[in-house]
């Protein structure tokens, strides 16, 4: 499964938002063996941005593990509104 988490981001919170979220993945990959990608669009609207988290090829329960490491990283004090998740898997080609 593939985990899309987007949310936003005020733009002066923006910086420390980024670092706190690279610390947590460069964690979540050493401990996990699951590499994140941290994204966000190009334009900021009302002085908000729009960030994205993406997890390829997750194992069973790291939704969980994604949750408690958000914490510990203290990433919702700098994300303004909700995060919200989205779950995909990948296409089994027809035979």
């Amino acid at each position: 499964m593939d985990l899309y988490v987007y949310y936003q981001v005020k733009d002066a919170d923006a910086a420390s938002l980024q670092a706190a979220a690279a610390a947590m993945q460069a964690d979540l990959a050493r401990r996990h063996g699951v590499a994140g990608q941290l994204k966000r669009r190009p334009d900021s609207k009302g002085g908000l941005q729009t960030w994205m988290e993406v997890y390829s090829a997750t194992p069973a329960g790291f939704a969980a593990l994604l949750d408690s490491a958000v914490a510990d990283a203290g990433l919702l004090a700098w994300i303004a509104g909700l995060r919200h998740t989205e779950v995909f898997m990948d296409v089994v080609p027809c035979a």
